[in-house]
């Protein structure tokens, strides 16, 4: 068949289905080029998700009649001065996002630039251009985009709900209100909740409060800033504690030059500055701005202009790295704020803490001669009536559970009206351990509120913190054994770990073959010693056989540390005198990391007296 060219108005169409996959992606393309024109407020309404009218207002700089001619022509664009692709500063340059929009829908654009007398107005429907003509219009630029894809009746099939739609909008409106926090954004219409953004001051307050109207009010008291530069580039931003995480990654916001992006590379980086703290199962809570000079990365590889490219990509993942390491490990101890909120919601009733068919005894209420009455502070507490062992019988006490009921021997004193704690112990952040129960949790006591702590997660991160402390300087403390340990595994378990026992001396296990199948423990990490060897070696070699074998030992030193930290740390069911808990707290308080333990679980939760009061219907 000959050659022949296309007709222009298919070639824009075309282009439509590149540059406008959906609603979201023309907002995005005029949302940006307002940000462009130098807006300080853009407002956005939508019609049926966006399908029968998409409107974004802004009052930036407009454009004369003659600009606004070229602007819905291809190729045309005011962002390039100097036509050079390797230097772009601005969010879009290509121009191609009006005449694409145009092409499938019916395209309004009235405008008035600054200092003229009057405004104009342009009309494209379905890629046919109308004359420009002189309007009344205020300073800024009102672009309306009604009956989206009418021209292509078949990408109408591949739309989502209208909801569904809206959502998507709001989704990008409000990453483009994270990468420029000084401008005023509302977005409103059906299907969707009214989204009010006010202009914030360009600083770290300000960002705080865009992000807490973005990512919720949670954010900001679990977050901690972070700013750091290397070799030309500068990383900024708000990254969110280990224990604050989300089910997906949809709360990760990176912005390059001002530019929103969804780059593998960043989010690949993330996950191995959070990759000791986290489960694989959680992502982060964070927002990154990342500047550089716009000739490190390159901005045009994706028709949308959502991923870029960087000229040194090992640089921007270790600063990347790095920087967050630093700032989660500067937090200490903290944990989320929200711990305590998920633990008061278990114990409200109808939430599932109290089994169907208890119900609470009601409260007699007191004699009306001993209503106001209080006694004296220094007479004896009265003699507690004898505890009737029948009401274990109840429905809701018949579990194993409930054997907190049952009588036991306290290793620390929870009566605190017989031994008052130290002021010192109680000032500190963590407070004075004040009960151990189940054998599992430290209670203690802090000036405002009750702090529970997982005693075996909390010293299973002081541990592996230990052991990698030690790696990095002189080496793990080893410990030889007085008769070396025989561990029988499979014969690839045990290949493996003998081709890997120089680099496991690293770490502090000696390990050699014995023979088919087994393998002798000469030495262990002085941080491990009494542990269950056996268990530590095997799980080793499971660390190992996921890594990959034995070239994998050097990537994997700290995932090995961590498995080797949990066999080494207190065991549930161990009762611990009181100076023993209070020493844990302590050691907690100065270790970076310890609000989470190797797997990402928190290490405690805080609870105010101001939300336990209101529990018990006190305030």
């Amino acid at each position: 068949m000959p050659v022949r060219r296309l007709d222009p108005v298919l070639v824009d169409r075309i282009a439509a289905g590149e540059v406008v996959e959906r609603p979201a992606s023309a907002v995005k393309e005029l949302v940006e080029n307002a940000i462009d024109a130098g807006a300080r407020a853009i407002d956005v309404t939508l019609e049926a998700g966006g399908r029968r009218l998409i409107r974004v207002v802004d009052d930036g700089g407009g454009m004369a009649p003659d600009d606004l001619a070229l602007a819905v022509e291809r190729h045309a664009t005011s962002k390039l001065p100097d036509g050079d692709l390797t230097r772009i500063g601005t969010l879009g340059f290509r121009g191609e996002a009006l005449p694409s929009i145009g092409a499938v829908s019916r395209l309004t654009i009235t405008t008035r630039a600054a200092g003229a007398e009057a405004g104009a107005s342009i009309l494209v429907e379905a890629g046919r251009k109308h004359p420009v003509r002189p309007v009344a219009a205020g300073p800024g630029t009102r672009i309306e985009v009604t009956d989206l894809f009418a021209a292509t009746p078949a990408r109408l099939k591949f739309l989502k709900s209208d909801r569904a739609e809206a959502g998507a909008v709001a989704e990008v409106l409000r990453r483009l209100a994270v990468a420029h926090p000084a401008i005023r954004f509302t977005l409103q219409g059906d299907h969707l909740t009214n989204l009010t953004l006010p202009a914030e001051t360009p600083d770290e307050a300000g960002l705080r409060r865009r992000l807490s109207r973005v990512l919720g009010a949670d954010f900001a008291p679990n977050a901690v800033a972070l700013e750091a530069a290397r070799e030309g580039f500068g990383l900024t931003g708000l990254v969110g504690l280990p224990t604050f995480h989300r089910g997906s990654a949809a709360h990760i916001h990176f912005v390059v030059n001002g530019r929103p992006v969804r780059d593998r590379l960043l989010l690949g980086a993330v996950r191995g500055a959070y990759s000791d703290t986290m489960a694989g199962d959680r992502h982060p809570v964070l927002a990154l701005t990342i500047a550089c000079d716009p000739r490190l990365v390159d901005v045009n590889v994706h028709p949308a202009k959502t991923e870029v490219r960087f000229r040194d990509p090992g640089l921007v993942r270790a600063l990347l790295v790095s920087a967050i390491r630093d700032a989660i490990q500067a937090a200490g101890h903290r944990a989320a704020t929200t711990g305590g909120a998920r633990t008061l919601e278990a114990l409200r009733p109808g939430t599932g803490a109290v089994r169907p068919g208890y119900e609470a005894p009601h409260a007699p209420r007191p004699s009306p001669a001993l209503r106001g009455w209080q006694a004296p502070l220094d007479q004896a507490p009265f003699e507690a009536a004898p505890f009737d062992h029948a009401i274990l019988e109840r429905p809701g006490f018949g579990e194993g559970a409930q054997a907190a009921f049952e009588p036991f021997t306290p290793s620390a004193d929870a009566r605190a009206h017989m031994s008052a704690p130290e002021p010192e112990a109680v000032a500190a952040p963590l407070g004075a351990a004040r009960a151990q129960v189940h054998g599992t949790y430290i209670v203690s006591q802090t000036g405002d509120g009750i702090v529970i702590v997982d005693m075996h997660a909390a010293h299973e991160r002081l541990v592996y913190e230990r052991l990698k402390a030690e790696r990095a300087g002189r080496g793990v403390a080893r410990q030889p054994l007085l008769i070396p340990e025989i561990v029988e595994l499979d014969d690839g378990s045990a290949e493996i770990l003998a081709e890997a026992a120089e680099r496991l001396a690293e770490v502090g296990l000696v390990v050699e073959g014995f023979g088919p199948g087994a393998v002798a423990v000469r030495e262990v990490p002085a941080a491990l010693a009494g542990g269950d060897l056996r268990a530590l070696v095997r799980d080793v070699a499971d660390a190992l056989v996921e890594g990959d074998g034995a070239a994998a030992v050097e990537a994997r030193l700290d995932a090995i540390l961590s498995r080797m930290a949990c066999h080494g740390s207190v065991r549930a069911g161990r009762q611990m005198r009181p100076q023993e808990m209070d020493a844990l707290l302590r050691q907690m308080e100065a270790t970076p990391l310890s609000g989470q333990c190797n797997h990402g679980r928190p290490t405690y939760v805080e609870l105010k007296l101001a939300d336990i009061e209101r529990l018990f219907g006190r305030r």
